[in-house]
């Protein structure tokens, strides 16, 4: 058995004297492990960091052996995502969401939406709205997908400010008046085509709204919890929104 495709580096861990196994997302194949004999070298070491783009090709005698990974650098990351805290926590808290998925189930939008939101992690600004939009993404490919572009009670597509705890929906101001307490903010740079740009609270209210649903239909079922790095990173993000626009970390340069 072999097949080769692109990935990016999601975790390793060590595996006797001198190898690894590494954990990946791949284009076409999903999130796939393999060892690599020799990854612990220096010469490994730097390419099998988290964030990391490669190309991998896979063997085994048989397609349910975990197999052997060879693997050659395409863009390294990792580096400049030790740079920002945003970056740090989120290459862990995207890894994490990502293993709620089965194992080799292919997710090929979920790893083109990785790879440019990698790209965007070192601008916190940006990378908050990003990281809500890839857990919704990750909700929907689950089978828990939100629906917030129409109103559930009324169809329409106009002033949708509410989430339905229930039903995951979008509801109107007008047709979620009288139930506002017990709903979910929707915030306005998650509508449809929507041009505004998250500002801290409208942020915080996207972030609340994906882990109640996160909690509720993966993790509670599963008797788990978000990764407290997924914490690390809403903590980080918020911050950065708050500071001025002079004092928030920039790309490092070329």
């Amino acid at each position: 058995m072999q097949w080769s495709d692109e990935a990016i580096v999601l975790g390793v861990r060590r595996h006797g004297e001198t190898s690894v196994i590494v954990e990946v997302m791949t284009r076409d194949r999903g999130r796939h492990l393999g060892m690599v004999r020799g990854g612990r070298s220096r010469t490994m070491q730097p390419v099998l960091q988290p964030g990391n783009s490669v190309d991998v090709t896979w063997r085994a005698r048989l397609d349910e052996h975990l197999g052997e990974f060879r693997i050659e650098p395409l863009e390294l990351r990792a580096g400049r995502l030790m740079e920002t805290a945003t970056a740090v926590y989120g290459v862990q808290a995207m890894a994490a969401l990502l293993r709620f998925l089965p194992e080799r189930d292919p997710h090929p939008h979920l790893y083109n939406t990785l790879a440019v939101i990698l790209d965007h992690l070192h601008e916190p600004v940006d990378a908050g709205e990003l990281f809500v939009r890839f857990e919704l993404a990750v909700l929907n490919d689950l089978g828990f997908g939100l629906g917030l572009l129409e109103c559930a009670a009324t169809g329409t597509r106009e002033n949708l400010c509410y989430v339905s705890p229930k039903s995951g929906r979008a509801v109107s101001r007008e047709a979620g008046a009288p139930w506002a307490d017990k709903m979910l903010a929707l915030p306005a740079f998650l509508g449809d085509e929507s041009r505004h740009a998250a500002d801290a609270a409208a942020l915080a209210e996207g972030f609340r709204l994906t882990a109640f649903f996160l909690n509720r239909h993966v993790c509670e079922p599963r008797g788990l919890e978000l990764a407290s790095a997924r914490d690390g990173f809403v903590q980080a993000a918020l911050k950065a929104l708050s500071m001025p626009r002079h004092d928030q970390p920039k790309e490092a340069s070329a």
